[in-house]
């Protein structure tokens, strides 16, 4: 007797997408039989068409709790995570107060996250300038990796590492290294205006480039692994596909807004499309697009990174005031089946740049698939489904959003978790760390 079966003629396993019957028992699949298999089960349920995909792994969330907990918090980011069929998240050391940087302030952080989860949560911790000794405390306290910028993080609490402090921060503990690779020495002084350009000329392609180049060297030198956070320019491939010809453990992601959106289409002073690094223009997505079909990125996620709506600076639209950040953790999925189905992906290819690559990127060998052994978190997907995206129904803490009013392909129907139906009700996720999954 299995506690749950599920059924679907469009099951996402890394074999290909197939008509499967997934058993689950006490939280992990124990089978995965022909769809018509007979199995005894506490409960079998027939998704038919309805494409059963694993729970996609998010491994780049700014959750801002303690602290900030108006941007967005615990509750409201793994609500819409889940009904965005995330089923785990790793997230950001910043924009918290105080923010990940230590073991004492990771537990503070646990602390305020305990009892509210809806999906899984793992943790990044912080490297800033002056915590190169406390790294290996906060490593064996059970974070993922650490966070570096490179440029100014938007935070005064979070200052950015020069080249010889990331070196310093690299050689402190034997850990992966997530950098937000643009360089100060490229960045220019956006001026006050509502005209997307004038913001998009202040952080140029070889900003991102300078930066790509330095962590990489970094890499180089300590033998370190470090992976390129939300690389926006496309410039900057041909140096990640050197240096992993050279044998450094080099790795890079892309998000949604940065291949689905097109800098020239932004209204003037509409700021709700402002992050950093910025998004550009269509042929530049074409090629984040051919990186990814290649294996050159190695994943999707969201930089699900909110705040209120005070702060995007609507009542001006001066792009250079602005908060730069997309929330979008409810959304990646609908808004790249979207794109990916227009250019000849399947759903398979789907979940592997958001839910296997990205669970592999942080060890979570048990998440991103669904495969004997693997937890239980799985997706009930209407691949044809569609809707238009109204702000106020989202999960998120704070209606802002640069798809208001898209059309998008794809609806989640149901997420379980471990087998379990998250409802949005009784929070039943766990706290990840890299030995327990």
């Amino acid at each position: 007797m299995v506690d749950l079966v599920l059924r679907s003629r469009r099951a996402v396993t890394p074999g290909g997408e197939h008509a499967a019957a997934v058993s689950v028992r006490d939280g992990r699949i124990v089978a995965v039989d022909a769809y018509d298999a007979v199995i005894a089960a506490a409960e079998d349920l027939d998704l038919g068409e309805l494409a059963l995909l694993p729970g996609l792994v998010d491994t780049h969330v700014h959750v801002n709790e303690p602290g900030r907990t108006e941007w967005e918090g615990f509750a409201s980011a793994t609500r819409a995570a889940a009904a965005g069929g995330v089923t785990a998240i790793v997230d950001m050391p910043l924009n918290s107060l105080p923010p990940t940087v230590t073991a004492d302030a990771l537990e503070i952080k646990k602390k305020a996250a305990a009892g509210k989860i809806q999906v899984d949560v793992g943790f990044w911790g912080g490297a800033i300038p002056g915590n190169a000794a406390a790294l290996p405390g906060l490593h064996a306290a059970g974070v993922f990796g650490f966070k570096a910028f490179l440029a100014d993080s938007g935070v005064p609490e979070f200052p950015p590492l020069t080249p010889g402090q990331l070196a310093e921060a690299l050689a402190a503990v034997d850990a992966l290294f997530v950098i937000h690779a643009e360089d100060p020495d490229h960045l220019h002084a956006a001026a006050s205006s509502p005209a997307y350009p004038d913001f998009l000329a202040s952080r140029p392609p070889d900003a991102e480039h300078a930066a790509v180049a330095t962590a990489i060297e970094a890499a180089r030198a300590a033998g370190a692994r470090v992976h390129i956070l939300h690389l926006s320019a496309s410039d900057a491939l041909p140096l990640i596909a050197a240096a992993r010809a050279d044998g450094l453990r080099v790795t890079a992601e892309t998000c949604p807004h940065y291949l689905t959106l097109d800098a020239a289409e932004i209204p003037a002073g509409a700021t709700e499309f402002k992050c950093c690094p910025p998004i550009r223009d269509a042929a530049n997505s074409d090629r984040l697009w051919a990186a990814l079909a290649d294996g050159l990125i190695s994943c999707i996620v969201s930089d699900h990174s909110p705040c209120t709506p005070d702060l995007k600076r609507r009542d001006t639209g001066d792009f250079a005031a602005a908060w730069g950040g997309i929330a979008s953790v409810q959304l990646g999925l609908p808004v790249i089946w979207t794109a990916a189905r227009e250019r000849g992906y399947a759903l398979r290819d789907v979940a592997d740049w958001m839910a296997r690559r990205p669970a592999d990127l942080v060890g979570l060998t048990r998440k991103g698939r669904i495969a004997v052994g693997a937890d239980a978190d799985l997706v009930a997907f209407d691949p044809d489904g569609t809707f238009v995206v109204d702000p106020a129904r989202l999960h998120h803490r704070n209606p802002v959003t640069p798809y208001a009013g898209k059309t998008l392909t794809g609806v989640v129907r149901t997420t379980w978790l471990r087998g379990r139906t998250v409802t949005g009700a009784a929070p039943h996720g766990r706290f990840l760390t890299r030995e327990v999954s």
